[in-house]
């Protein structure tokens, strides 16, 4: 599988940075710009040659059959997302009940601009006590990959801030859409 995505990437002229997380076992992944359905598809396939299996926590309307059967395989977790339940806690728990766990969102909850990022990844990390990876995808240059670890110090302003400011040097499929 790795030599088909290694053909697909050098097809389309994507270059996907080659520095892997390899001594993290658990960690929380912010990836970004989100701007289209693409950004999953590119990054679905560089965790593969990364050989990193990625958890989703995606709507529950997308799990019908034979959709959901192909999207628990590569990781989704349908939720909920109209019910008032807790999805910091749900995510934690997954980290507990795993010796390996790579949970992805994207902050800005949307492929649409948005200024105002959830701030649910963040307190993921934090209650799960877990670093957060930040990977990035530009499609100005066609590359992406792992940018940097970083470990929440609890003032998720400020956080949320440096993290904005490592992703704002990339750009999505669509630009306009961008979140910096």
């Amino acid at each position: 599988m790795r030599n088909i995505v290694r053909f697909i990437f050098w097809l389309t002229g994507w270059k996907i940075d080659s520095s892997v997380p390899s001594d993290i076992k658990k960690c929380v992944i912010a990836v970004g710009p989100h701007t289209s359905n693409w950004d999953f598809v590119l990054g679905r396939m560089a965790f593969v040659l990364f050989g990193v299996k990625g958890r989703y926590l995606m709507k529950k309307e997308l799990f019908f059959p034979p959709l959901g059967w192909f999207l628990r395989a590569i990781g989704g977790i349908p939720v909920d997302r109209k019910k008032k339940n807790n999805l910091t806690d749900t995510a934690v728990k997954y980290f507990e009940e795993n010796e390996s766990m790579f949970m992805v969102f994207s902050p800005e909850g949307t492929r649409s601009y948005n200024p105002n990022w959830k701030k649910g990844f963040y307190y993921v990390a934090q209650k799960a006590h877990v670093p957060i990876y930040i990977c990035y995808i530009d499609f100005k240059t066609k590359t992406g990959g792992f940018h940097s670890l970083f470990h929440p110090t609890g003032d998720v302003d400020k956080d949320i801030a440096h993290i904005k400011s490592v992703l704002s040097q990339y750009e999505g499929k669509y630009p306009e859409k961008g979140i910096f």
